[in-house]
């Protein structure tokens, strides 16, 4: 048992901190990378249970976000729902708002019923692999599916609590609330209580006024869409990167677009849809558009930057023209993003669950020692989880993208290559769709299965035996995962290094903020270790060499030979 109190307290915690921390371990072609060691002298205070998810059910900032580009000349809405005598209530429950709201919008729970937000699924087109949270494999808490008894707070719907037997055609349970109430008071917390260690989650909530979100529902705000999207992977900012709490009231300097001293865009004016369908997704993205109107306003099916901006972005002076030669094999978002993790909140880039299971008194809990930009302390251990690392202000790392992202699956069986890619962009250089893409980067130390070469499902949150956050039995909570879903396991588990890549494409800066062209046409430049194509700047070959010395000398030549034409010219007329 663990224990540290005061002074003596403080050489058994950096014990315990050499005991924890301080794994390396490589990152491929990224630098080797070494997780942080907690200063014993930090004085921050160690938490039993699991609290992270509890940030998604505090009252949100609720923002006044363009929803409509109209709107600029005058609100549009014909209805005031706080005057609907069907939203007068009372309501005992979520699902008796839905069923309110369905009375008046007759089409919503069959559009809706379609939408990856409630299946939870995505059949590719392309690669024809099946995706979406019910299946895929993560490196972050590794897999939603056997979990939806927490991972399911975020899941747009009532009760789910396993997605095997959920019944996906009872509209009743669709959550309506969370997508358009405008109070920032409505929340939600996981379907089911897991065991002890997770009951700090549901203490202290105040009593949700049904009444009041339902008559309060508008168009989704930041607010709305940030309540999950914020706080994907157990904390403000920790899966994406670009989408944190700061972007609930951004200034101009961190998102030019959702700025309230800008456009003050919600997140609807980009990812636009019909019929509860929104344009972008995670899982078939637009490499580049070529469908884009490049008029604001206008129908549109994709959320890109040509869609609004076109393909001849820039000014059509000197300087524009080159710039604008760049769209087809550059994306916007690597110019106009230049650093993610803005605004003083950090984002997670490392993880070693190695190290997860310790315990103080027999119990789970935390340590904090990384403090973020705007002064709140993040965990850099949990028993839960393991050890973290954070960073910000993050340059992204550059890959050339088509569009389409290969996935490793629980049937993926891979190789001896390391790190494993639990995602991998795909294009090259010699694919006309590619273009430079920004990521941010994922490094991950997680379970396997070693006799298979597979990833794995595990066991997280339960009110049982198997569930780990709660024994921290890595074998006992893979076991139960394969089992549950009928996945062949060898009884073997390890560790494997893994990354995964996230495609940047909020907090766009101002297009003073951009890149310069001496960012990246130089040799140690952003774009130094991206392959295939010949970068003026970066690159050496001899023939260009060559024909830039000549051309170079021919241009001094001339320089020449014009002047001692002036002077002999001037010589001559002196005479």
């Amino acid at each position: 048992m663990i224990q540290w109190t005061g002074v003596a307290g403080r050489s058994t915690l950096l014990a315990t901190v050499l005991w924890l921390g301080g794994l390396v371990f490589s990152t491929g072609a990224a630098a080797t990378q070494e997780l942080p060691r907690i200063d014993p002298h930090a004085g921050y205070q160690s938490e039993p249970g699991i609290s992270e998810y509890t940030e998604t059910s505090a009252a949100r900032p609720v923002d006044k976000s363009v929803t409509r580009l109209s709107e600029r000349k005058g609100p549009v809405s014909t209805t005031d729902h706080a005057k609907l005598k069907e939203l007068e209530g009372p309501f005992a429950s979520g699902p008796d708002v839905t069923r309110a709201c369905l009375g008046c919008h007759t089409e919503a729970g069959h559009q809706f019923t379609k939408n990856k937000h409630w299946t939870w699924r995505y059949d590719h087109p392309v690669t024809g692999q099946k995706l979406g949270k019910s299946v895929l494999i993560n490196n972050f808490c590794t897999n939603a599916r056997g979990n939806e008894g927490m991972c399911a707070q975020c899941h747009a719907g009532y009760g789910m609590t396993d997605a095997k037997t959920y019944d996906f055609a009872n509209q009743e349970n669709i959550d309506c609330l969370i997508c358009h109430e405008s109070t920032g008071t409505y929340y939600k917390t996981p379907p089911t209580r897991g065991n002890k260690a997770c009951s700090v989650m549901f203490t202290d909530k105040p009593a949700i006024d049904l009444v009041k979100v339902a008559q309060s529902v508008t168009l989704p705000g930041r607010n709305n869409c940030g309540a999950c999207h914020f706080y994907g992977g157990g904390g403000d900012n920790v899966k994406h990167g670009d989408l944190s709490s700061v972007l609930f009231q951004p200034s101009r300097s961190i998102d030019v677009h959702m700025g309230e001293d800008g456009e003050n865009f919600s997140c609807v004016i980009c990812h636009v849809g019909e019929g509860h369908e929104w344009a972008g997704s995670r899982y078939n993205m637009v490499g580049k558009d070529t469908k884009g109107t490049g008029k604001p306003g206008m129908p549109r099916d994709t959320a890109t930057c040509e869609s609004c901006h076109g393909h001849d972005p820039h000014p059509l002076n000197l300087v524009g023209v080159k710039l604008n030669d760049h769209t087809d094999r550059v994306a916007c978002e690597t110019c106009h993003i230049p650093t993610f993790a803005r605004g003083g909140v950090a984002t997670k880039v490392a993880w070693d669950w190695r190290t997860a299971g310790r315990l103080k008194n027999g119990e789970g809990f935390k340590l904090e020692g990384y403090t973020q930009g705007d002064g709140k302390h993040r965990h850099t251990y949990k028993s839960i989880k393991g050890t973290f690392a954070y960073d910000e202000n993050v340059v992204p790392s550059y890959a050339w993208f088509n569009g389409v992202v290969d996935y490793t699956t629980i049937d993926t069986r891979f190789g001896d290559q390391r790190p494993v890619a639990i995602n991998k962009p795909l294009g090259d250089a010699s694919d006309p769709d590619a273009r430079i893409w920004p990521f941010k980067l994922m490094h991950t130390v997680q379970p396997y299965d070693k006799g298979n070469n597979t990833l794995v499902y595990m066991h997280l949150w339960g009110d049982n035996r198997d569930a780990f956050w709660g024994n921290y039995d890595f074998g006992r909570a893979i076991e139960r995962g394969m089992a549950d879903n009928g996945i062949p396991y060898s009884g073997q588990y390890g560790f494997v290094e893994t990354v995964s890549y996230w495609p940047i494409n909020h907090m766009v800066t101002p297009k003073q903020d951009a890149l310069s062209c001496k960012q990246c046409h130089a040799r140690e430049g952003r774009l130094k270790d991206l392959p295939g194509f010949y970068m003026p700047g970066r690159d050496s070959n001899a023939w260009f060499d060559r024909i830039g010395i000549l051309a170079v000398l021919a241009a001094l030549a001339g320089v020449l030979l014009h002047a001692l034409l002036r002077i002999v010219m001037r010589a001559r007329r002196k005479g």
